[in-house]
């Protein structure tokens, strides 16, 4: 687990769960900047608040309670109490959701989470349960509780994510220049360089893009450099290669914006998802559930409702 003192992480996958992120994390002072996740965002509060901003207010979660991100949907992160907060979170693909959805909801069009926050310590205890059976590889278990709680948090908390749908002159500008942002990723131009290419004004194109994608471009690159920056990671590139290849200047330029971002330096986040996912690592965070439940009967019991139709 990635961390110095009291603020540690591990940002990991487990090969039996494919298309799915997988993260333990105690953080006190770390404030994480405003960004995007291709995958759903399911994190249990474990300790302490996390506050996030998102859809234009602060949301507030506590122990037991799940922070709830939808993918694409800009959002930040940091403590809400001085002692911060303990968390593990799973990143199911938006592929598996639909899946889940399909088979086990009524939810018609895209699913997704309605509320960004839910209190249900049930819930939140079965997200902990996955990295636990995960860690100790148990395949069997970690791919049901994960489907268990998947399919109770879209029953609680699920519904049709809206169409974005481009129709505005300045929404489709907005989209041009992010694919240009996209294609040039390395060499990107000046917002003066880029509007007048699209035919607007530096400020018309500022507001439309943060209109589009709540975010503006330069922040929206960013994000969008880290994301490539992790599949080269993932994909065996190192740190240094991917840093000049995503554009950063160099690599601590990579290392600052990956942990703002992800969480975790680059060089710990190759490690961890390189190394064999079935194994238990010392020094992870223990007891995520708050003791409510042991390791064997929470996993049988969830196991159980999972067949029932839970």
């Amino acid at each position: 687990m990635a961390g110095t003192g009291k603020e540690r992480a591990r940002h990991w996958q487990y090969a039996e769960l494919p298309g799915v992120d997988l993260l333990r994390a105690s953080y006190i002072e770390k404030i994480f900047v405003r960004h995007t996740h291709e995958n759903f965002v399911i994190a249990a509060i474990a300790e302490g608040v996390e506050i996030f901003h998102h859809g234009g207010a602060d949301q507030y979660a506590g122990p037991g309670a799940l922070a709830l991100v939808n993918p694409d949907t800009p959002h930040t992160g940091r403590a809400g109490v001085p002692e911060g907060w303990r968390y593990g979170a799973v990143y199911p693909s938006p592929e598996l959701v639909a899946e889940i959805a399909a088979e086990t909801t009524s939810i018609r069009g895209t699913p997704g989470f309605t509320s960004p926050v839910l209190d249900d310590a049930y819930a939140a205890g079965l997200v902990h349960q996955v990295l636990r059976a995960a860690d100790e590889g148990n395949a069997l278990a970690a791919d049901t509780l994960l489907r268990v709680a998947v399919t109770r948090l879209l029953r609680l908390n699920g519904g049709p994510m809206p169409q974005r749908e481009v129709r505005s002159a300045g929404a489709r500008t907005a989209a041009r220049a992010r694919a240009v942002l996209e294609e040039r990723m390395a060499e990107p131009p000046s917002l003066e360089r880029l509007a007048g290419d699209l035919g607007a004004s530096p400020f018309a194109l500022l507001r439309a893009f943060r209109e589009a994608y709540g975010m503006p471009p330069h922040t929206w690159l960013t994000d969008a450099r880290v994301r490539r920056a992790r599949r080269l990671l993932d994909a065996g590139t190192a740190p240094a290669e991917v840093a000049v290849a995503v554009g950063f200047t160099d690599q601590p330029h990579l290392n600052r914006h990956f942990t703002r971002i992800v969480g975790v330096p680059p060089g710990a986040y190759q490690r961890e998802r390189g190394s064999d996912p079935g194994r238990v690592l010392g020094g992870t965070l223990g007891g995520e559930d708050g003791g409510a439940q042991e390791r064997g009967r929470g996993c049988v019991r969830a196991c159980k409702e999972a067949a029932a139709g839970a």
